[in-house]
């Protein structure tokens, strides 16, 4: 008995398992994270924006929270690198992956490589604004967040980075919603339904409401 935990987690289904739970985790944070994106559309310089990025960056809970949030990408990453590497080397010849092309959707059978492309998404993110409100923080300083993105999204260049990466969180989210449900045996015929109706109009608002922000600042909508 004492080894059923350690053996679970160490397993495929276990791994399968911590995928989930941290999938439904990060999934839960986006929706956090894209309110406070929202507040742009006051519209009023930035200032509610500001007020708001400057909460989330020197409230003591949420920096703990962030501690479990970078945990919890770290953990998704190396969980799913294993699980990739695991597949396809347990996977059969050709004609078995024919027959997965036919019962399975395309982003579900790339999510290795589009999970690259998300993870070179988030570095630019992160490089972009994470960092300099926390480097701003550590000096007791105030970081005007707005300004930064105005300066970073009149590069064309990287509002197409940030757009090819949204577009891989959005085919991330529409597989890692549904799956997680599956991987913890919330099916049923009754509610798997409302759960890919909801995985779906989630992915697709959380990914809208994402791109607009740096659409509406390189084209000067937002002031």
């Amino acid at each position: 008995m004492s080894n059923a935990s350690p053996n679970f987690l160490t397993s495929s289904i276990g791994k399968k398992f911590l995928m989930g739970f941290t999938g439904l985790f990060l999934i839960s944070f986006l929706v956090v994270h894209v309110c406070i994106n929202a507040c742009i559309y006051f519209n009023d310089s930035g200032e509610t924006f500001n007020m708001a990025a400057h909460f989330m960056a020197n409230n003591i809970i949420v920096r703990i929270v962030e501690i479990g949030l970078f945990l919890g990408i770290i953990l998704h990453i190396v969980q799913a690198a294993i699980l990739i590497r695991q597949n396809n080397s347990a996977r059969p010849e050709k004609y078995a992956v024919q027959n997965l092309a036919v019962s399975s959707k395309w982003y579900s059978r790339s999510m290795g490589l589009l999970g690259t492309l998300l993870l070179m998404f988030l570095i630019v993110h992160l490089a972009n604004f994470w960092v300099p409100t926390k480097v701003a923080v550590f000096k007791g300083e105030e970081h005007n967040t707005f300004e930064s993105l105005k300066v970073v999204f009149s590069s064309p260049l990287i509002l197409i980075v940030y757009l090819l990466g949204l577009a891989s969180l959005f085919y991330h989210l529409l597989h890692g919603f549904q799956s997680a449900f599956r991987t913890f045996g919330l099916t049923h015929k009754k509610y798997t339904p409302f759960i890919k109706s909801f995985g779906f109009w989630y992915s697709v608002i959380i990914t809208l409401v994402f791109a607009s922000m740096p659409i509406t600042l390189y084209l000067g909508i937002i002031k």
